[in-house]
C-alpha cells in the first residue's frame, strides 16, 4: 500500500489529536478490514430451519454488532458467492460502521408507515437495511445516478425483498436519476438518506487508488458537490422529516462542517453525529449525522395516498429500474448442489409441474424457471449468474447441512 499523504496525516492530527491520528494511520497501513453481515429477519422467520441464524453470535468467531440488531462480525471472510442464502436475500454482506444508520433510524425515525428516499443507494447496503427496518406499509425509493451501479442496486433490492408468498412488508422502487431530477417531489418523504460521494478516505484500507487520488483540492471539491446535492434534494423532505447524512471520510470539512451547514443554511437541527475511525472503533471509516428538518410535520395525505402520489410521480418523471423477473408458480425446493447449479444457469433436472415455477432454497425463492417435463428451463438472469466453478460447500451457519 502506498504511504498516506502528508497533508492527510497533518489534517488528522489537527482534527483528532496525535494519539487518535497515529492509531488511525497505523490501522490504515497495517490492518485488514472487518467482515460483517446483516440478516433479513423478515425472511428468516418464514422457515424455522433458518431460525438458528438469529443466534449466529453463539458460533465460534462471531460477535454481535452493538448498534444494529441481527448483524454480526465474522472472524474471517468466507466464500460468500457460493452460499445460496446470500443470493436468496437471507443476509447481506455490509460494512459494520455503515450499519449505524440502524441506530439513528431507531432513535429518530418514524414509528408508523412512512415514505423514504435513499438517494445514492448502490450497491444496496443502506437500502436493504432500510427495507428491513422501516415499519410495515412504508415505501422506499432507492436511487442511484450511475446506470451500472443502478443495475447492481436493483439486483440486490430484488433479492432482499423477494418473498415466497405475497409482497414484502415494505414497498420498494429502484430509480436511476441525479438528485436534481427529483424536482417534482416536494414535501414527499419522511426520511431521506444521503450517503454522498466523497473523497473516500474511509476506503484507504481497501483501495490503494483512493490513496493515490486523494488531495486537499479534491476534498474541497467534494464539499461543494455535497452541498449542491443537499440543496437539490432538501425540498423533497417534509417539514419535521429526518435527514441522515453520511460519508466514508474522516475530515471535518465533508462531515461535521457540512452537517452544520445543512442546519444553518437549509434549516435543520442536528440530533446526533458519529465518526468511526479504524484504530479507535471496530469498523471502517464512516461519518453519519441525523438532522431534523425545521417545521412541524403535517400529515396532509394518508400514507396510502402519499405512496400512490410518489409512485405516479416516479413513473412519469424518473427512470425506473425494471425487475429482472417475477416469481410465479409453485415452489420447487432445491438441494444445496442443485441451488448452485441453478445460480450458475445450468440445467436443472428435478421433478416439477409443467409451466412457471419458483426455484427455492430452504423455502426462500432464488428465482424462476419453467417446467417442461423431465427438466426445468433455467430463467435465472444471465447478469446475475455465478461464473466461478468453485465447488467447496459453504453456507452461513452451516445451513447447507
Amino acid at each position: 500500500m502506498p504511504q498516506l499523504p502528508e497533508d492527510f496525516i497533518s489534517m488528522m492530527r489537527e482534527h483528532y489529536g496525535n494519539d487518535d491520528a497515529e492509531a488511525l494511520c497505523e490501522a490504515l497501513l497495517t490492518t485488514e478490514p472487518e467482515v460483517s453481515v446483516r440478516l433479513n429477519r423478515r425472511k428468516i422467520l418464514l422457515n424455522e430451519d433458518l431460525f438458528p441464524l438469529l443466534d449466529l453470535d453463539k458460533a465460534d468467531g462471531v460477535d454481535p454488532i452493538d448498534w444494529c440488531n441481527d448483524a454480526f462480525y465474522l472472524s474471517e471472510r468466507p466464500p460468500f458467492t457460493f452460499d445460496p442464502l446470500l443470493h436468496a436475500g437471507v443476509y447481506y454482506v455490509q460494512e459494520a460502521s455503515s450499519m449505524y444508520v440502524a441506530k439513528l433510524l431507531k432513535d429518530y425515525g418514524s414509528e408508523t408507515a412512512c415514505c423514504a428516499l435513499d438517494l445514492c443507494a448502490a450497491p444496496g447496503g443502506k437500502s436493504t437495511l432500510l427495507a428491513g427496518l422501516l415499519p410495515e406499509g412504508s415505501l422506499l425509493v432507492s436511487n442511484e445516478p450511475m446506470s451500472k451501479r443502478a443495475n447492481v442496486l436493483a439486483e440486490n433490492m430484488q433479492k432482499w425483498t423477494r418473498m415466497p408468498q405475497g409482497k414484502y412488508p415494505v414497498d420498494s422502487v429502484v430509480t436511476n436519476n441525479y438528485p436534481a431530477d427529483f424536482g417534482a417531489f416536494s414535501d414527499c418523504f419522511d426520511l431521506v438518506v444521503t450517503d454522498v460521494p466523497c473523497s473516500g478516505e474511509g476506503m484507504f484500507r481497501k483501495d490503494e487508488q483512493a490513496v493515490a487520488e486523494w488531495s486537499m483540492a479534491n476534498v474541497m471539491m467534494c464539499v461543494e458537490r455535497q452541498r449542491d446535492i443537499l440543496s437539490d434534494i432538501w425540498h423533497t423532505l417534509k417539514s419535521g422529516g429526518l435527514l441522515i447524512y453520511s460519508t466514508c471520510t474522516f475530515n471535518r470539512f465533508e462531515d461535521e462542517d457540512n452537517a452544520r451547514w445543512i442546519c444553518s443554511e437549509l434549516g435543520g437541527e442536528l440530533l446526533e453525529e458519529r465518526h468511526f475511525l479504524p484504530g479507535r472503533d471496530r469498523g471502517e471509516g464512516f461519518y453519519c449525522a441525523a438532522i431534523r428538518k425545521s417545521g412541524e410535520g403535517e400529515s396532509i395525505d394518508a400514507i396510502s395516498v402519499l405512496k400512490d402520489k410518489i409512485v405516479r410521480k416516479a413513473n412519469s418523471t424518473l427512470r425506473l429500474m425494471p425487475k429482472a423477473f417475477e416469481c410465479e408458480g409453485p415452489c420447487v425446493e432445491l438441494s444445496y448442489d442443485e441451488a448452485l447449479a441453478y445460480l450458475r444457469r445450468e440445467a436443472i433436472r428435478v421433478p416439477a409441474p409443467k409451466g412457471p415455477v419458483t426455484l427455492c432454497y430452504k423455502g426462500i425463492p432464488l428465482g424462476s424457471g419453467k417446467g417442461v417435463g423431465n427438466r426445468i428451463n433455467n430463467l435465472y438472469p444471465e447478469a446475475w449468474r455465478i461464473r466461478s466453478t468453485y465447488t467447496k460447500k459453504w453456507s452461513l451457519g452451516g445451513t447447507e447441512r
